[in-house]
C-alpha cells in the first residue's frame, strides 16, 4: 500500500478495542494518531473503550483522552458510520443500548457484511469469558495484577527506549509463557467461534484478550483486533474485503505525514507514551 503525500489511509472498515481510555497505560497519543491517519466507511468500537472498573477507583483523564473521544465524534460526523460495543469494563454504557449519541450507534453485538460477502459476528467477547460471567472478584483481581504488570512495563520501556530498543510487551511475554494462560485464550476463541457457527455466521470479530489474531477456527473466521494499550492494534478491511491486523507502527510507516490540519506534533512523557506537545 502507497498512499500518495497527506493522504490519509483508507479502509473500508476499521476495528477498534480495548483503548482503556480513564486509565495511565492507555496509548492515547498513539491511538489518537492512528484515528488521524486512517478513514473508513465503517468504525466499530469493539467494547473497553472507557475504563469504568478503574475510573471506580482513580480517576485519571488525560487530554489526550478527550482528543480521542472528539476525533470520533468529528468521524461520526464527516459520515463514517460508528458503531460502539460496549464491553465489561465500560458495561455501563449498555444501559443506553439502542441509543445514538453524537451519531455513535449503541449496539449490544453488530453484524458486519464484508465487501466479498462474509458475514461477522462483532461482538466484545466478554460474554464468553467464564471468568467474568461467572467469577468477578477473580476478573477483579487479575484487572489489578495486569494494572501492576502495566506499570512495570512502563519502566522496563523506559529504560528500553533509552538503550534504542523497540517497545517490548511484559504482559503479553507473561501471557505466553503461562500455561494456564494459553488454555485460556484458546477456550475463549473457540466459544466465540462455536457461538459465530451455530449461528450461521461466516465469522466473529472481538478484542476483550488483548490478542491480535486472525485464524480459521473449524470454517470459522475468528478476528481479534488486539488493543490499545499492550499492542496498538487495529484489525482493518480493505477496498476488496481483505481482512488484516494493522499495527500503529506500520501505520506510521506507510503514512509518514498526516495532513496539515490533522498534524501530531508529540513528544514522550516520561511514562513512555506519545502525547501532544500543540
Amino acid at each position: 500500500m502507497s498512499p500518495a503525500a497527506n493522504a490519509s489511509l483508507r479502509f473500508r472498515a476499521i476495528w477498534i478495542s480495548d483503548t482503556h481510555l480513564g486509565t495511565s497505560g492507555c496509548q492515547a497519543g498513539r491511538l489518537l494518531d492512528f484515528l488521524r491517519r486512517t478513514e473508513s466507511d465503517h468504525l466499530y468500537l469493539v467494547g473497553d473503550i472507557i475504563d469504568g472498573w478503574q475510573l471506580r477507583r482513580r480517576w485519571y483523564w488525560h487530554q489526550t483522552h478527550n482528543d480521542v473521544v472528539q476525533k470520533i465524534l468529528r468521524k461520526a460526523r464527516k459520515g463514517t458510520e460508528v458503531v460502539y460495543i460496549p464491553g465489561n469494563h465500560d458495561e455501563a454504557v449498555r444501559h443506553f443500548l439502542g441509543v445514538a449519541f453524537g451519531g455513535i450507534a449503541i449496539r449490544d453485538e453488530a453484524v458486519h457484511t464484508t465487501a466479498r460477502g462474509l458475514r461477522l459476528l462483532v461482538t466484545h467477547g466478554d460474554l464468553f469469558d467464564g471468568v467474568v460471567q461467572y467469577a468477578r472478584w477473580l476478573a477483579f483481581l487479575g484487572d489489578r495484577l495486569y494494572t501492576l504488570s502495566l506499570h512495570l512495563n512502563r519502566w522496563l520501556n523506559a529504560l528500553r527506549a533509552r538503550l534504542g530498543l523497540r517497545y517490548w510487551s511484559l504482559a503479553q511475554f507473561l501471557k505466553h509463557k503461562v500455561k494456564n494462560a494459553v488454555s485460556y485464550i484458546v477456550a475463549f476463541e473457540e466459544a466465540l467461534a462455536a457461538e459465530a457457527r451455530s449461528r450461521q455466521f461466516d465469522g466473529v470479530v472481538c478484542g476483550h484478550i488483548h490478542q491480535a489474531e486472525i485464524r480459521d477456527i473449524g470454517g470459522i473466521l475468528y478476528c481479534n483486533d488486539g488493543d490499545w494499550v499492550e499492542s496498538l492494534t487495529a484489525l482493518v478491511e480493505s477496498a476488496e474485503g481483505d481482512l488484516s491486523i494493522l499495527h500503529w507502527h506500520d501505520v506510521l510507516a506507510q503514512h509518514p505525514a498526516p495532513d496539515e490540519e490533522d498534524e501530531i506534533h508529540a513528544h514522550s512523557d516520561r511514562n513512555g507514551r506519545l502525547v501532544p506537545t500543540g
